[in-house]
């Protein structure tokens, strides 16, 4: 190392960068849909990992549901009903797919539409 590079280290801003809360749910949903995903990749022998994915993709819909009935959420009345229309349709589909009745594509897909609008206004 270089006196110059240690200057740099010594001076470099040491806090960590802002988070919003929009980039904490997309990071969430964005992890749990790679995990979601790299269960899917692994068939039959990745059920043990999907229903695990899935029981917390469960979860977080059912936070993102109790977020948006709070009296005090400021989002507009038509994205909030959409919102709890998807965590009804993820909290549904999921026992399906759980039953091993349907498969996996369309809640990767509602995450995956979420993130798009997360990211968006990012």
């Amino acid at each position: 190392m270089n006196a110059i590079s240690v200057a740099q280290k010594g001076y470099a801003s040491t806090s960590a960068p802002t988070r919003t809360p929009r980039s904490v749910e997309y990071e969430a949903v964005a992890r749990i849909t790679h995990r979601i995903r790299l269960a899917q990749q692994e068939g039959e022998k990745g059920f043990p990992a999907l229903a695990e994915a899935l029981h917390v993709n469960r979860k977080l819909w059912t936070i993102f549901a109790a977020e948006v009935v709070d009296a005090d959420n400021t989002l507009p009345a038509k994205l909030k009903a959409d919102l709890f229309s998807l965590a009804e349709f993820t909290r549904h589909y999921t026992s399906k797919v759980l039953a091993r009745q349907a498969p996996v594509d369309p809640l990767l897909e509602v995450n995956t539409a979420i993130m798009r609008g997360l990211r968006g206004g990012a």
